[in-house]
């Protein structure tokens, strides 16, 4: 059901809005889950995926593999994971690209930048619960 009458609800819309994003707002939507370790130290579920981050993959042929970022490309929608290549007919080597949504963090690249949004993110998420809870009390 819809509940906003700002956002459509058109297959078609988003879609489009989905495969013509920009490079800042595909970076948003290539988040992967955390770890349940870094969930719990963090308060917070997911992170847009960048470059060094350590990951897991979960689903598809290299399933349980886990390895550095080595690349995120937007453009193409996928991460590039250190040892995770194939061998062209060639003999040349190509990095597999691996769908955002199949991987877990298992460790941060962490900058102030990227602590600060975590910060932001699990006070936004605590604040939130309370205000909600307590909305109702008189």
């Amino acid at each position: 059901m819809k509940f906003n009458p700002d956002v459509s609800s058109s297959r078609r819309k988003a879609r489009k809005a989905h495969f013509g994003a920009h490079s800042e707002a595909r970076r948003k939507l290539m988040s992967a889950n955390l770890s349940k370790e870094l969930q719990a130290r963090h308060g917070v579920r997911s992170m847009p995926i960048r470059t060094d981050d350590e990951v897991l993959i979960t689903r598809g042929m290299y399933k349980t593999r886990e390895g550095k970022v080595t690349a995120v490309y937007r453009k193409k929608w996928v991460v590039h994971v250190e040892r995770i290549s194939r061998e062209k007919v060639n003999g040349s080597t190509v990095p597999v690209g691996i769908p955002a949504s199949a991987l877990v963090i298992t460790k941060l690249k962490m900058d102030k930048d990227r602590k600060a949004k975590l910060e932001a993110k699990s006070k936004n998420k605590e604040g939130g619960k309370t205000d909600v809870a307590m909305s109702n009390v008189d």
